[in-house]
């Protein structure tokens, strides 16, 4: 049972449109290659769906991300997956995933310039 706007049961809460950068949908094939090097298709498919599942669930409460401690900005959160960190920015009523990766790894130097910047 969910609880809306109104804090009536069974209302669903509003949702924000999920968009994926092109480096992010680079991030998710990479994964998904990945995983089935060292796995099985079947364990990257699961993966990659779990990713995108994750995504839609921070479009439904976006700010319940953690701020991501590398850039501090209170548009830009992420949720952790398992080994992974999904980095998105919100923007009006879409969030934007702007990378995947590693979540033992800080964000990667070269990549921060993509949260400045639009996709």
């Amino acid at each position: 049972m969910t609880s809306g706007a109104s804090g009536r049961p069974d209302e669903e809460a509003p949702r924000f449109a999920v968009r994926w950068s092109h480096l992010a949908k680079a991030d998710l094939r990479h994964i998904g290659h990945y995983i089935r090097q060292e796995d099985t298709e079947e364990a990257a498919s699961r993966w990659v769906a779990k990713l995108l599942d994750a995504a839609n669930e921070a479009a439904t409460f976006p700010r319940a991300g953690r701020i991501v401690p590398e850039i501090g900005r209170e548009d830009t959160r992420e949720t952790i997956l398992g080994a992974y960190r999904l980095v998105y920015r919100i923007r009006d009523d879409t969030i934007e995933v702007v990378m995947v990766f590693e979540g033992h790894r800080r964000l990667p130097e070269d990549r921060k310039d993509e949260l400045g910047r639009d996709s």
